[in-house]
């Protein structure tokens, strides 16, 4: 199975990880060309090369109007996501997830130079969607860039506890923050991997200053979209880990931990600008890896005094607890009652709950179990813009194999708000 594997020793941002897949990829230069002719409003990419600690990498250089980030912008407290190795203390420093406190619904214009006013720029999710739709990319570039957007905007929504649609991007929505998010995502679906992986996250130490004062490392809204993904500090005082690369790994990455037993046909070095004791970079690891097995409980009882409507809650309160799937068989029982086997299949780690949820639910008054391996491929969903409006494309991958179907709640309401039988949403959306 082709493998993507990040090592994030010293955490990770934006442009470093665009430059870790772009050693990878198979034609560096021809990709940078066509990530450029996107044409993204004022951005001109480059790779420069880089050395941290006697190691040879790439360093993605963003140009804003022609001009790149410098300490006078800092001075006004302007940071851009993909420096995260600029994050350390000696300056005023404003997070790729903050905005100002005045209200932000325009581009803000205040009386700036044209330098200024480029990086003082405001915009919304309505504004960032609107660019990325008029990107020329592949449409599961564009489902993945806005879903990782939705990640962050979700985290500044309870960071600074505004609806949504108030959140208005500062740093993250400036255009190199989109060059380094689309430039990921369409590197991960040029390079095609099966499975993508990622080490525990490096976020730093210490304290960092912002415009909202002296926060706490991860900062509010990098720690709310690493939950459920492990972390860990360290003696490197600064943010290791901005918003950005936290949102793009937390939707890659299927799982967190060890590199895996893989036969690596390549590695890529993504490299931060500051120098520490330890090198500034996020390995990428390319390669191949045994077939995915996952191992799995199946959990069975056999019901011969329950209605159907009494079995279906009982299923209903299994898959909202986590059960990888729930399935009935009618049966015969002894002096031949008709009955119905309820089957259960979960997690290992989920087997307790699971079994305390059937006694609850049902009549049972024993279970039986069996563990399993399975294997499995690949899976994840991508919002497809239609005619009709978005639905949403359930898509597999794995052993050679590449599919992709429409989830039926959303076929079934557009089939319903249009008039229409669901077969005749289902052609007309091909």
């Amino acid at each position: 199975m082709k493998t993507l594997y990040f090592e994030c020793n010293m955490g990770a941002a934006g442009d470093m990880l665009m430059a870790s897949l772009h050693e990878l990829h198979p034609n560096p230069e021809d990709f940078l060309r066509r990530l450029n002719a996107l044409n993204i409003p004022g951005v001109v990419i480059s790779a420069e090369s880089s050395m941290k600690c006697g190691i040879s990498g790439t360093h993605m250089n963003v140009l804003i109007h022609g001009e790149e980030e410098n300490e006078e912008y800092h001075q006004h407290e302007h940071h851009h996501p993909h420096d995260q190795s600029e994050h350390e203390h000696d300056h005023d420093h404003h997070h790729d997830h903050e905005h100002h406190d005045h209200d932000h619904h325009h581009i803000h214009d205040e009386h700036h130079n044209d330098h200024e006013h480029h990086e003082h720029s405001h915009a919304g999710m309505g504004e960032i969607e609107h660019l990325i739709h008029h990107l020329d990319l592949p449409q599961n570039v564009v489902s993945d860039a806005l879903a990782i957007y939705k990640l962050i905007a979700d985290a500044e929504s309870k960071a600074h506890q505004k609806p949504v649609d108030q959140v208005h991007f500062h740093e993250v929505g400036a255009m190199d923050a989109v060059a380094d998010i689309v430039g990921v995502c369409l590197l991960i679906h040029e390079l095609k991997p099966d499975l993508i992986l990622a080490s525990p996250i490096h976020v730093g130490s210490g304290h960092v200053k912002c415009a909202h004062g002296i926060l706490p490392v991860p900062a509010p809204a990098t720690a709310t979209i690493l939950q459920g993904v492990p972390i860990y500090g360290g003696q490197v005082k600064g943010e290791l880990c901005t918003p950005t690369g936290a949102a793009l790994l937390k939707h890659f990455a299927k799982e967190f931990g060890p590199m895996p037993m893989m036969t690596v046909t390549k590695i890529g070095y993504g490299m931060g600008k500051k120098d520490f004791p330890a090198a500034n970079c996020v390995r990428a690891f390319i390669g191949e890896t045994a077939d995915m097995k996952d191992d799995v409980v199946e959990l069975v009882c056999n019901l011969d005094d329950m209605s159907a409507e009494s079995i279906g809650f009982a299923m209903e309160r299994l898959l909202e607890n986590g059960a990888l799937d729930v399935y009935l068989t009618p049966i015969v029982m002894k002096k031949s009652r008709p009955a119905t086997q309820l089957a259960c299949l979960c997690k290992p780690q989920d087997k307790e709950k699971m079994v305390k949820l059937l006694f609850k639910h049902t009549s049972t008054i024993g279970i039986r179990f069996h563990g399993f391996q399975r294997y499995t491929l690949d899976r994840s969903e991508e919002i497809v813009h239609t005619d009709f409006g978005d639905i949403r494309f359930k898509k597999s991958t794995g052993y050679g194999v590449e599919r992709s179907k429409p989830e039926y709640d959303d076929l079934a309401k557009l089939a319903k708000e249009n008039g229409l039988s669901i077969e005749e949403i289902r052609a007309r959306i091909k």
